[in-house]
């Protein structure tokens, strides 16, 4: 495995401020997406722009997104992203539209959201 750049400390401060940053930025969009101040479609847009936050936006993880969502949780994030048949590792920035369009749907239509959840505990062997 091939050793870290050898950077100057000044350069390794600037590194380790920008990476805390990205971190704050995350955070406060996954509580926005708790308290409903911020939609999933909303979130998308700004992680499509080509600046440095949208950058940063499109490095999160698509399950992380849907756990903060109201009324989803990890579990049932878990499943929707296995219904909707999108990688565990998928991030924003690489979500194909016919998955976005889904994810969206199951973000904003609860029914639809309980049919997905339903038929993939029964292929999970649950119960629904």
């Amino acid at each position: 495995m091939a050793n870290p750049p050898l950077l100057t400390p000044e350069q390794r401060h600037q590194a380790l401020q920008k990476a805390a940053a990205a971190r704050r930025q995350r955070a406060e969009v996954k509580d926005k997406l708790k308290i409903g101040s911020l939609s999933l479609e909303e979130l998308f847009e700004q992680a499509d722009r080509r600046d440095e936050a949208g950058t940063m936006l499109a490095k999160l993880r698509v399950v992380n997104v849907l756990e903060s969502l109201p009324g989803i949780g990890k579990v049932n994030a878990t499943r929707l992203m296995r219904a909707l048949d999108v990688s565990d590792t998928r991030r924003l920035g690489g979500v194909g539209q016919k998955q976005r369009e889904r994810l969206l749907r199951a973000a904003d239509d609860a029914e639809y959201r309980r049919e997905l959840l339903n038929d993939q505990r029964k292929r999970d062997g649950g119960t629904p």
